[in-house]
């Protein structure tokens, strides 16, 4: 059975988004500590980037997600969405 997205609700996809690159920040901060602790002195990487990297995924992440549901749902309007098929199945 195929049906089509026709619109994304903004607020609630942003949200959802968000969220998910926020986690993904908190994935790399490992990697941003051990580049902190091998880094020379004075060039190296100051604990507040690392702690603020997940909030500023986060954050990026939401806005360009809002961004790109706005301008789906307008070219949606005008092509009629995307098409995808669904599939029933037995639990």
């Amino acid at each position: 059975m195929a049906q089509r997205i026709h619109r994304f609700g903004v607020g609630q996809t942003a949200k959802v988004l968000g969220v998910l690159y926020a986690l993904m920040g908190v994935v790399l901060m490992p990697f941003f500590l051990v580049a902190r602790m091998y880094a020379p002195s004075g060039a190296g990487i100051g604990m507040g980037y690392v702690i603020l990297v997940p909030i500023v995924y986060g954050l990026i992440g939401f806005v360009f997600t809002a961004i790109a549901c706005v301008i789906y749902n307008i070219v949606a309007g005008w092509t009629g969405g995307i098409e995808v098929e669904i599939a029933e199945t037995t639990a």
